[in-house]
């Protein structure tokens, strides 16, 4: 009996999950809730050079280090893709990665669109959402709701999303408006299943197809 060529042989990958939106259009928030939603779930914590902003605390919102010890980091290959933004270095750890796909897990990204594509570039299955605010003035009033950042920092925020917004229109596979928690979270939770379920994501192995038992037991009987 011929084997099917396209049922993979083996262990089907992780999925790896991007998340990107400008700041204050809650994508953080969606993450940490699909980390709880879903046990396979892994938020990859980046890692930065700036400080602290309100509450933020190491190792839960960023993992906060020195300039040296980042660019040490970056020698050593330790990022699956970094870069210098508004004076500082954010970096995605690459460990990540390597968990999602050994326990077949979901590696859930909160980092800008050009970290975003550039996880896809080297990993083409990746799935990209990109979590978009109701309207430009919501999104200004969720940032001055902070009450972290000066009249300055937010203009500049606002002139950064404008621009962050027509590159994931443009590049990334799905869209979600967030005027609703709830409903941008259900949005978010049904792509996570959908992806789950694609060919090569789940693992077959269980079925036995391969077996000669199989084989013997179920193979079409000539006539």
């Amino acid at each position: 009996m011929k084997t099917n060529p396209e049922i993979p042989a083996a262990p089907a990958p992780g999925l790896l999950l991007v998340l990107s939106a400008p700041s204050g259009a809650g994508k953080t928030t969606l993450a940490r809730r699909l980390e709880q939603e879903f046990p396979r779930a892994q938020f990859s914590i980046s890692y930065t050079t700036r400080d602290p902003r309100g509450q933020e605390k190491n190792g839960v919102d960023y993992h906060f280090i020195d300039a040296k010890t980042f660019l040490q980091m970056v020698n050593r290959g330790d990022f699956i893709e970094w870069a210098e933004v508004h004076d500082n270095y954010y970096g995605t750890s690459r460990g990540i990665i390597d968990s999602a796909f050994t326990s077949r897990g979901i590696a859930v990204f909160d980092i800008d669109v050009k970290g975003g594509l550039k996880i896809k570039s080297r990993f083409p299955d990746a799935v990209l959402v990109f979590i978009l605010p109701p309207s430009m003035e919501e999104l200004e009033r969720r940032l001055r709701g902070r009450g972290t950042d000066k009249d300055e920092t937010i203009h500049r925020r606002l002139l950064a999303a404008r621009t962050e917004i027509e590159k994931g229109l443009e590049s990334y596979d799905y869209l979600i408006i967030n005027d609703d928690l709830e409903a941008a979270f259900t949005e978010l939770r049904s792509i996570v299943i959908a992806e789950q379920a694609r060919r090569g994501r789940v693992d077959l192995s269980r079925l036995n197809l391969q077996s000669p038992d199989f084989a013997q037991k179920w193979a079409p009987q000539e006539k």
